[in-house]
């Protein structure tokens, strides 16, 4: 081969491959936070450019790591890839494990034993540490799904706070939630009414039980969890956005399985000076879904490497940008 012709071929190889690679959203790094046994740990991501604004990421119900994935089958990596999309618009965002849990184990023995104010005063401890690492003045707080729950509990005490970003998060009582998906599968007919039964005693503050549930909801009504929910059926969202003075956003997905727009709306109702946006073709993991096909929807919840859909990361940054 012509020498001169394969250093053009390899020269526009080389360019290929350069164009292929996406440049890196800027500098992530592990933080640690004071827990109350040891640290809580989480990923700073900062912006390649300089720091407009950051976000701390609160996570969503269960063993869910900092990255938005759990072991029960959740590998959709939501939480990473908005904080990647964030930091190309200039936002740096604080994404953390729960007390208890993945790099978090330390900070406490028990991941059962907790309450939402437990995790709220966790964000508090981030706030700080966020705003001294990222030298802004205050740190907007988004939560996702019951992370919202946790994002409105910490601004009614919370400093240091610019805003709160609500991510499909419930805006009924969890124990309501409970109920209409425990009757939306036509299966559970023959255990309703044990299982509201449960529901009932646990929103009275009284503990069940289980042993005397039928098997297969003893898993939904495990001893060492029934505190944390508790604690959880005990919250009223709409109530806590009411009383929200900082800025406010609402953002739900139109093909949400697990938080509807009615509760957006509910939000909405209760605190209208909030920013309400409904991306029709979102699903709870914040991927795009076209089709009303149930299959389609949770296939994407194991798929890490689909991008979040469009407008998820241009909602949240333009209104960051718009109230800061």
């Amino acid at each position: 081969m012509n020498h001169h012709r394969a250093k053009g071929i390899m020269a526009a190889l080389l360019v290929l491959v350069v164009m292929s690679v996406r440049a890196a959203p800027g500098e992530e790094y592990t933080l640690e936070a004071p827990g109350p046994e040891g640290a809580l740990q989480g990923t700073l991501l900062s912006p390649a450019t300089n720091t407009a604004a950051a976000v701390l990421i609160i996570p969503g119900s269960g063993p869910t790591d900092r990255d938005g994935n759990n072991p029960q089958g959740v590998t959709a990596a939501t939480y990473k890839l908005l904080a990647e999309g964030l930091a190309e618009r200039g936002i740096a965002s604080v994404r953390i494990d729960k007390r208890g849990m993945f790099g978090s184990a330390a900070a406490w023995k028990d991941a059962n034993n907790v309450t939402l104010d437990d995790y709220a005063h966790d964000v508090a401890q981030w706030v700080a540490v966020t705003r001294e690492k990222t030298k802004v003045d205050c740190v907007w707080v988004l939560g996702h799904s019951e992370g919202g729950l946790v994002a409105l509990l910490a601004a009614q005490y919370g400093e240091g706070l610019c805003g709160v970003l609500l991510v499909a998060a419930p805006g009924r009582p969890l124990g309501h939630v409970l109920r209409e998906q425990l009757q939306a599968n036509p299966a559970n007919t023959p255990l309703l009414k044990q299982a509201f039964a449960a529901i009932d005693s646990l929103e009275a503050g009284k503990r069940v039980d289980a042993s005397a549930l039928h098997p297969a909801l003893q898993p939904l009504f495990y001893p060492a969890v029934q505190g944390f929910l508790i604690s959880t059926f005990a919250v009223n969202p709409a109530r806590l956005a009411a009383a929200v003075k900082l800025p406010l956003l609402i953002l739900q997905g139109g093909r949400d399985l697990q938080v509807g727009e009615a509760d957006a709306r509910r939000l909405h109702a209760a605190a209208p000076d909030a920013k309400l946006v409904v991306l029709p073709a979102v699903n709870h993991v914040l991927k795009r879904v076209t089709r009303d096909d149930v299959s389609a929807n949770l296939a994407t919840y194991r798929r890490t490497g689909m991008p979040l859909a469009p407008g998820v990361v241009d909602a949240i940054a333009d209104f960051i940008d718009a109230e800061h």
